[in-house]
């Protein structure tokens, strides 16, 4: 006779959507109100509307949110949890996948940061930064000086600040063999083009830096969201249709 695992046994019982959507929401509001230090006393909808400012997923699906705390409401009576109504399988569906995206929301670095992190170092000279993003393809170049990393060669600012120069009367040769990447970034105020993020950080978080800055170019991954560590990885204004995508298929 065959030996049967406890593994093996599987619950004949499918929960019910109620059941479903009642842990999915527990689950949700529990995630947000400890994730964001909110009172466990206030309210859901409470608790979401305040979310929005500090969260991708919460602030687009704010009116779902809503809905779905006044739902819980409509299929429990009082506060025993006793369940006088099902919601119907597309509700459940949605809030399991908002629930999955609130608490194991998917790591930038596994699945949308470029990791082979190509760098140039503070003192090259503008043309060898110009043909190092025309021989790579890649147009957001991490500045490296004695290792610290202080600032993102961005090949359209460098066509910009290449076609000033030209109109102030300067030479082509002197812009590409005589100034420096390092002069280039001291003209501009570079520092509000790029962020440093640690390796934790999640495709949610990386698409709320962008919203919140418009002028953000590229997400510096490194172990700590240091300067002065080894990037590992870094996503651009361009990964943000990617992001949307990975999160909607999540």
């Amino acid at each position: 006779m065959n030996k049967t695992n406890v593994e093996d046994i599987v619950d004949p019982v499918p929960k019910s959507n109620a059941t479903r959507f009642l842990a999915a929401f527990n689950n949700i509001d529990y995630a947000i109100k400890t994730r964001y230090n909110f009172n466990r006393s206030m309210g859901f909808s409470e608790a979401v509307r305040k979310a929005v400012a500090f969260n991708y997923t919460v602030r687009k699906y704010e009116d779902d949110l809503i809905g779905y705390g006044r739902l819980r409401n409509a299929i429990v009576h009082d506060n025993n949890d006793f369940i006088i109504a099902e919601p119907h399988d597309d509700v459940v569906d949605k809030i399991e996948k908002i629930e999955k995206l609130l608490t194991t929301p998917p790591r930038a670095l596994d699945v949308v940061a470029r990791r082979d992190v190509l760098s140039v170092d503070a003192n090259v000279s503008m043309r060898e930064v110009i043909c190092t993003i025309a021989s790579s393809g890649y147009s957001n170049l991490p500045v490296l000086r004695r290792g610290e990393i202080i600032g993102v060669a961005n090949g359209q600012k460098i066509i910009d600040a290449f076609g000033k120069y030209l109109l102030s009367g300067g030479k082509s040769d002197t812009f590409l063999n005589s100034i420096k990447i390092e002069d280039m970034l001291s003209k501009i105020e570079n520092s509000a083009y790029y962020a440093f993020a640690n390796k934790d950080i999640t495709v949610e978080q990386a698409l709320d830096m962008f919203h919140k800055n418009s002028k953000l170019l590229a997400i510096l991954v490194t172990p700590n969201g240091g300067a002065k560590e080894k990037a590992l990885g870094i996503m651009t204004a361009a990964d943000v249709m990617k992001m949307n995508r990975i999160l909607e298929n999540y």
